[in-house]
């Protein structure tokens, strides 16, 4: 398929939708209408984009035949698939197919597939493993799950976006490995934030303490992308504290009903929540060291 054959609409254009957009706007796309529940936004992205600036998620859905969606949580996305709300997705869903970017419960993206096929729509999960800059760049890891038909279907568009698109399995299977990959990464952000704030409290310095972490067992890529943040509190927002612990919560619930305690992942969902209840949980998740360094939270 061509990018000719893709007339693509965007719900939820915050940092992440935003980019995405504007990446297959630049690779030669037609767009055709943004939708977002901040209307100034949305339409400062329309006017950006050339395209419209829709006003319900049925009017992205009506005038696109691709619609991808990169929206908060489950709550969200139950009500942009709703089979009751006429300003959603499902009233025009035959034919359409929506790609389905956020994090969310394995058993919600069973769900949405479930309710589009009513409609004659087709679903794919396409959960990312990236962040802002690799958005922009058309960089992102992608983690598909849905009908294998569905995937060969959107691929093409995928692969404009990122730089490896893996097909995990079927609805909900790609959206539990995101939780892991989502869960190991908050752990590995946390300890971080536990080395670097032993090692202010022990008077050590911290550029030296990470190049010897980035050499030694101690090396990760939150350590990469997190360590400078943590040691000079930057913190501006790449992934929010607040979605790493929506994104561990969902990690605990999936152990739970296997009947799995996941210590660690306990901790650091706490942590998390932490920061969320001190009024730092839009921050990005590297402010968990504003925990853990002393003389700080």
């Amino acid at each position: 398929m061509t990018t000719s054959a893709f007339q693509i609409g965007f719900v939820g254009v915050g940092r992440m939708g935003a980019n995405m957009a504007r990446r297959l706007k630049d690779k030669g796309y037609r767009l055709t209408a943004v939708y977002d529940i901040d209307r100034a936004r949305s339409a400062s992205l329309a006017k950006e984009l050339g395209c419209s600036p829709a006003s319900t998620p049925a009017e992205v859905a009506k005038g696109s035949n691709t619609v991808m969606t990169v929206v908060t949580d489950d709550a969200a996305m139950r009500v942009l698939f709703s089979e009751s709300d006429p300003a959603g997705l499902l009233p025009f869903g035959d034919g359409r197919l929506f790609i389905n970017c956020a994090t969310l419960s394995p058993e919600v993206h069973v769900e949405i597939e479930e309710r589009a096929k009513k409609q004659g729509a087709q679903t794919l999960e396409a959960c990312m493993a990236s962040s802002i800059p690799q958005a922009r760049e058309g960089t992102l890891y992608l983690m598909c799950g849905g009908e294998r038909a569905v995937f060969d279907r959107a691929k093409p568009l995928l692969e404009d976006l990122g730089r490896s698109i893996r097909y995990i399995g079927k609805a909900g299977e790609a959206a539990k490995v995101k939780a892991l990959v989502n869960m190991v990464m908050n752990i590995n952000t946390a300890a971080l934030a536990e080395g670097l704030g032993l090692g202010a409290a022990l008077g050590l310095d911290l550029t030296l303490l990470r190049e010897v972490f980035s050499q030694t067992g101690a090396a990760s890529r939150v350590l990469e992308t997190d360590g400078t943040d943590m040691q000079n509190r930057e913190h501006d927002c790449y992934f929010s504290a607040a979605h790493a612990a929506k994104d561990s919560g969902i990690a605990l619930t999936l152990a739970e009903a296997q009947g799995i305690d996941l210590p660690l992942a306990k901790a650091t969902y706490a942590q998390y929540r932490r920061l969320i209840d001190i009024g730092k949980g839009e921050l990005d998740k590297s402010a968990v060291a504003e925990l853990t360094f002393p003389g700080r939270g």
